[in-house]
């Protein structure tokens, strides 16, 4: 099954948080097996390597009306749960069941604690002899990482980035406090998030780590990755498109039309600096109301080779800080005599940025319009300070 043109996600996401009535219609629209199918693959990624002391096949059974679709989990001590076929082996000691619409809701819809009736468990009869209490241990263990994985509770963005083995913490960079500080308000919330640069150098490293982390990050988010190199491998809730370049706006538009709006862009990409103005100037349009844009790795705006300066400071018009430094004088430009007349479509729209040392530059969208200073208030000061 391929998710990448995110049909079926899209309209789960949609409603999961919706009204009974709406979420079933929805699973009858797409299918009870089709709909599943993504429920299941969602859970697997979901689930945290296992540390059980064994290996387990734990039996899901998940119920639409008088449908049951059933899959079998194997969940194996240090490795990642799978979807298997234990073919004749004996499952773990239990099978866990659940109806369509609550795991729907569990995995994709709006925070909530876990009530009681949520699943129901059935022990199996093989549990017998003197390895019984063995092996209802293992199954416990094995079962509890597969149904933790349906609960609201998401790994801190450091220990995610580790898990995925993405750059933006533990080594040369350290982004993911900033990151959190700005996007845990919109974690919950049914996002879109377009990265640019998707990272593996034509396969030579293993690529689309930090979609990765996006995806666990942002349970109920749609996640976009582009890249000059071909890496075009999919999963559910992951989309990635391949071989093209970031300065190539007619490219980047067909993007933002395509997989538009998005409500955080993330420029993690060739790390040029006119490849970082171009992709602004081309993508800050493309986020919603209240988005952000980011900018990783400024610091390249000191490094010749990437179109840095060669002496100490940045050069104006060339670099990205400098355009970070330009967007300053954009967030007040109703201040400015000839602001009003002057102001272009990104200034009307930057409300705020931050910048961090030698790491990222975050922007947020939104109308910057608030009037600006009463001309009732003097230009000049009114005391005397002779």
């Amino acid at each position: 099954m391929s998710y990448d043109d995110h049909a079926v996600l899209e309209a789960i996401l949609r409603c999961a948080g919706g009204d009974e009535r709406f979420l079933l219609n929805t699973v009858e629209e797409w299918g009870a097996a089709e709909i599943t199918a993504a429920l299941v693959d969602e859970l697997l990624f979901r689930c945290e390597i296992p540390q059980v002391g064994g290996e387990a096949f734990i039996g899901l059974d998940v119920l639409h009306g008088a449908d049951r679709i059933s899959h079998v989990l194997q969940v194996t001590d240090g490795k990642p749960v799978t979807s298997a076929e234990p073919a004749g082996q004996e499952l773990g000691g239990r099978t866990w069941s659940s109806r369509s619409a609550t795991l729907l809701r569990e995995l994709f819809g709006p925070p909530s604690g876990r009530t009681a009736g949520g699943f129901g468990v059935s022990f199996l009869p093989d549990l017998r002899g003197p390895r019984t209490m063995e092996g209802a241990a293992l199954a416990a263990r094995a079962t509890n990482v597969v149904l933790h994985a349906t609960t609201n509770e998401t790994p801190p963005l450091d220990r995610l980035a580790l898990r995925y083995e993405s750059d933006k913490w533990g080594g040369v960079h350290w982004f993911t406090g900033h990151y959190d500080r700005h996007l845990r308000a919109v974690r919950d919330q049914a996002v879109r998030i377009l990265e640019i640069g998707i990272g593996g150098y034509d396969d030579l490293l293993p690529s689309g780590a930090s979609l990765k982390m996006w995806k666990r990050y942002f349970p109920r988010g749609l996640v976009f990755g582009v890249d000059i190199f071909d890496s075009r491998r999919a999963t559910s809730r992951v989309s990635r498109r391949s071989a093209a370049r970031q300065d190539d706006p007619e490219f980047m538009r067909r993007v933002a039309e395509e997989h538009g709006p998005f409500d955080v862009i993330i420029d993690d990409g060739s790390h040029i600096n006119a490849h970082m103005r171009t992709s602004f100037s081309v993508m800050f349009p493309h986020l919603r109301n209240g988005g952000f844009y980011v900018i990783e790795d400024t610091f390249t705006s000191y490094w010749p080779g990437y179109g840095g300066p060669s002496g100490a400071r940045c050069p104006s018009g060339t670099t990205a800080l400098e355009m970070v430094k330009g967007l300053i004088d954009s967030v007040h430009y109703e201040e400015r005599p000839d602001g009003a007349a002057t102001a272009d479509y990104i200034a009307r729209n930057l409300v705020g940025l931050h910048a961090y040392q030698t790491t990222s530059s975050s922007s947020r969208r939104a109308i910057n319009k608030e009037g600006g200073i009463p001309h009732t208030v003097p230009r000049e000061p009114f005391w005397n300070d002779n």
